[in-house]
């Protein structure tokens, strides 16, 4: 497939002073002159920052990296996972087509968000809030079918409990990922039948809906002041050594 940059693009970009912290330290990962393997994080954090990949993202990100910009651009559209073209301001769509959602019940998405998005993939709504598009596999296969909104899956899904996501968006709220039928992940709908002694003790929600819970960065534009930034890899801090005192003569 054909992937070209969207015709319309905005004059410049710029990371935010937190974002352009956290990518100057995953530079930090790659020895020196091999920062250019760093592409790919930097690429995301542009679109996770804006919601897509602009030109002026791609050729900003390849100036950091000290790469011409054609070797930018065939990373960003080489990977599907870059937004090329504008998404919802609200929320983008992304519903799994593959072989285990469709056989649940894909189909019947696609048709929700063909009525109530756009007839077609990578497409504005007419007020501009949403978009949608058909993916392949996303892992889930044991919730399908499934979809994933921003940076969280909605499992276990019927078109009507789409239909009324997409309503609690459009009206300001967010509503809880995960599954959707009731189901804590993925064990048998009709309850645990291994690990039973550990149910008692398990959380309200699996870890990655409270992760959504507590951070609330479903849909939210990254600006990286989300979490502290560390650096792991370059170890720890060496406090400078204090100088040493004279010896006193005897």
């Amino acid at each position: 497939m054909l992937r070209r940059l969207h015709p319309e693009q905005p004059a410049s970009f710029a990371f935010t002073p937190a974002n352009r912290a956290w990518a100057e330290a995953q530079m930090t990962k790659y020895p020196q002159g091999r920062q250019a393997s760093a592409i790919i994080p930097l690429l995301w954090r542009a679109q996770e920052q804006e919601g897509w990949l602009t030109r002026p993202a791609i050729e900003h990100v390849a100036e950091m990296l000290g790469m011409a910009y054609i070797r930018a651009l065939e990373v960003a559209t080489f990977y599907f996972m870059f937004q090329l073209s504008p998404v919802g301001s609200v929320a983008h769509v992304q519903v799994c087509g593959t072989t285990t959602c469709m056989i649940c019940g894909a189909e019947d998405l696609v048709a929700v968000c063909r009525e109530l998005i756009a007839p077609k993939a990578h497409t504005l709504s007419a007020d501009g809030r949403f978009s949608w598009e058909e993916v392949e596999c996303m892992g889930a296969c044991a919730n399908a079918p499934m979809v994933q909104i921003g940076k969280d899956y909605y499992e276990d899904l019927t078109a009507a409990r789409l239909r009324e996501i997409l309503a609690e968006f459009a009206a300001g709220r967010v509503p809880a990922p995960g599954p959707q039928n009731g189901r804590f992940a993925s064990e048998p709908r009709s309850g645990l039948t291994a690990l039973t002694d550990h149910a008692g003790a398990r959380l309200p929600a699996n870890y990655s809906v409270q992760a959504a819970a507590d951070l609330g960065d479903t849909i939210r534009r990254i600006d990286g002041t989300e979490v502290a930034l560390v650096t792991p890899w370059l170890g720890p801090v060496k406090k400078p050594r204090a100088p040493r005192k004279p010896k006193a003569e005897a």
